[in-house]
């Protein structure tokens, strides 16, 4: 007779293994859903759908793969597996059309996913097209710098193109590696010193996409955000002249004009460019002109709001582990103004 602690220990029947799995089975079919703004299997560019097509692709004949070797496995298993009082299996040393067979097979497959990898490497090397918007990135710890030597606008961690016009990004490093991914637009670029490469995509749906910097590069690695804005011609247009037109100038007396005669005397002058204040030209942090226009501050990671932007300017690396801007020490009266310019420009 066996006691009770001997059932306890026995394997669990099929109701408890069932009770056991399903949760995970479920949290498993849960973790596939939702609305992953960085995945790459929802594509809005060519750049885009071009990897999209070639890792569905892969997947099919890694899927076909997969079915015939375990397929040949589990036959194997169930038809020669050793029985009872059977006898010893034929020993087959050496089967020449096997061996021949199962050469020729993985290197048909292997060509069949090498010809669209090298067309889809050859397809995005990033060659600018005729007409496409040319824009400069420039990573920093930890931020991103946008270009546009064309249009003459310098914006950062916000990066906006029109729709359905090829994009031509020409990326470099102001001091470590970064790697630019914008996962539903363009596979990851390295920046790296020294070196420029390129990336060229065409957005084909209108919207707001997101990325971040893909190379680990420090303290804030995982802080190093952006935002691809794409907006329609109209909208694109608009923009730009926004960005181009004359810096608004605050009404006197007010918040925002105590504000630029701060921002003006502070420590902010040596790192920031400010259009408006004509003594601030550095170019050390971000390009500060329009600011108050962007959704986001601190390389992508806080909203663009009045409480975030106080707290951000009073002592950044509270907000972000590693940040090079050093904590300001001001009063409350010159942060509330110089906050209050600063969201005036926009």
């Amino acid at each position: 007779m066996r006691d009770s602690a001997t059932v306890i220990f026995e394997a669990p029947d099929a109701v408890s293994r069932l009770r056991y799995w399903l949760p995970v089975l479920v949290l498993g079919i849960l973790a596939c859903a939702g609305d992953y703004q960085q995945s790459t299997l929802h594509p809005a560019s060519d750049f885009a759908g071009r990897l999209d097509h070639l890792f569905r692709g892969i997947f099919w004949w890694a899927l076909g793969v997969f079915v015939l070797v375990e397929g040949a496995l589990l036959v194997a298993i169930i038809r020669f597996r050793r029985r009872p009082g059977g006898d010893q299996p034929r020993q087959v040393h050496g089967h020449t059309a096997l061996e021949i067979g199962w050469t020729i097979a993985p290197a048909l497959i292997l060509v069949f996913i090498a010809v669209p990898t090298i067309r889809a490497i050859f397809a995005s090397t990033g060659a600018a097209t005729p007409g496409a918007l040319r824009v400069e990135v420039v990573g920093h710890q930890w931020w991103w710098e946008f270009r546009y030597p064309e249009l003459g606008i310098t914006t950062a961690n916000e990066l906006h193109v029109p729709v359905s016009r090829p994009v031509a990004l020409e990326m470099q490093t102001a001091d470590v590696i970064h790697s630019f991914w914008v996962p539903r637009l363009a596979g990851k670029r390295d920046v790296i010193a020294g070196r420029v490469n390129r990336l060229a995509f065409t957005a084909d749906s209108v919207g707001t996409f997101l990325g971040q910097c893909a190379e680990y590069c420090g303290e804030s690695h995982a802080n190093m955000r952006m935002r691809v804005m794409v907006d329609t011609d109209s909208g694109f247009a608009a923009w730009v002249d926004r960005q181009t037109a004359e810096p608004p100038s605050p009404d006197s007396g007010s918040l925002a004009f105590q504000g630029r005669d701060v921002f003006g005397r502070s420590a902010c002058i040596g790192c920031h460019m400010l259009d408006g204040v004509p003594v601030a030209r550095a170019q050390v942090g971000p390009n500060l002109s329009r600011v108050g226009g962007r959704a986001t501050i601190a390389g992508g990671l806080f909203p663009n709001d009045t409480e975030h932007l106080r707290r951000w300017i009073a002592n950044a690396p509270a907000m972000k582990p590693g940040a090079l801007m050093p904590q300001m020490d001001l009063a409350a009266e010159d942060l509330d103004a110089i906050v209050a310019y600063l969201q005036s420009m926009k």
